[in-house]
């Protein structure tokens, strides 16, 4: 049947494997270091991997195509999760999905603090929309400037959270539609937006107070906003 399917230019492809993550049906894989198009009939025509490919290599082509067969991507799904336990990731290595089981640890002023990050990756425009460590989660959405002007910002905002980070004057992009897709897909049980106080951050709040909006749901929020000189005003 001739219908509407993805094109993947290896030309243009850089090989970060953002599209192969981006694919909730994991249609998409990585071959010697470019994105592939491996099964046709995993390939629903909706574009999720459009907006995650960093460089323009993917498109939409109309085509003689396998017919989209959600059975066998469910059947596909189920596999990966029962092998969650010990992940295979074909993509980049910096994009493998990884959760973080950080135990109760009792500080001590003469021994170096504890990282509280609890998944990998971390960027917004890196994170798969649908992802284990999601479900349940207290959601931090965090500037990135906000690391490094707030020292404890591990002990005080990222202990006990999902921590995504952006910063949308750098990447040049509207995290809205992403943000509404994580927040709509997963069980979210509340969310933070950490911000630094220049303009251009105003940005990540606009984007996740619309993600809320747009979901159609109910969780509580809240934004803080930090000081160049790294206070909570």
């Amino acid at each position: 049947m001739k219908r509407r399917i993805i094109n993947i230019n290896e030309d243009l492809c850089n090989g970060c494997g953002a599209c192969a993550e981006a694919c909730h049906e994991g249609a998409i894989g990585m071959v010697n270091g470019k994105a592939k198009l491996l099964r046709d009939d995993y390939c629903d025509g909706l574009g999720d991997c459009l907006p995650a490919c960093p460089t323009g290599a993917i498109t939409f082509v109309e085509r003689e195509a396998a017919e989209y067969n959600e059975k066998a991507v469910l059947e596909n799904k189920k596999i990966k999760m029962q092998q969650e336990s010990n992940p295979v990731h074909s993509g980049c290595p910096g994009h493998q999905l990884r959760q973080f089981n950080r135990g109760s640890v009792t500080e001590n002023p003469t021994t170096p603090m504890e990282s509280k990050l609890g998944q990998w990756p971390c960027q917004i425009k890196l994170v798969p929309v649908n992802a284990p460590y999601f479900n349940g989660a207290k959601l931090l959405i965090a500037a990135d400037c906000t690391a490094y002007a707030y020292a404890n910002i591990h002990k005080d905002f990222m202990e006990g959270k999902i921590t995504i980070i952006g910063c949308p004057k750098l990447d040049g992009i509207d995290y809205t539609e992403k943000l509404t897709e994580i927040i709509k897909s997963n069980d979210i049980r509340e969310v933070t937006v950490l911000r630094m106080e220049v303009p251009c951050c105003g940005g990540l709040e606009n984007a996740a107070k619309k993600a809320l909006q747009d979901s159609g749901k109910f969780i509580p929020w809240q934004v803080v906003t930090i000081s160049i000189d790294g206070r909570i005003l």
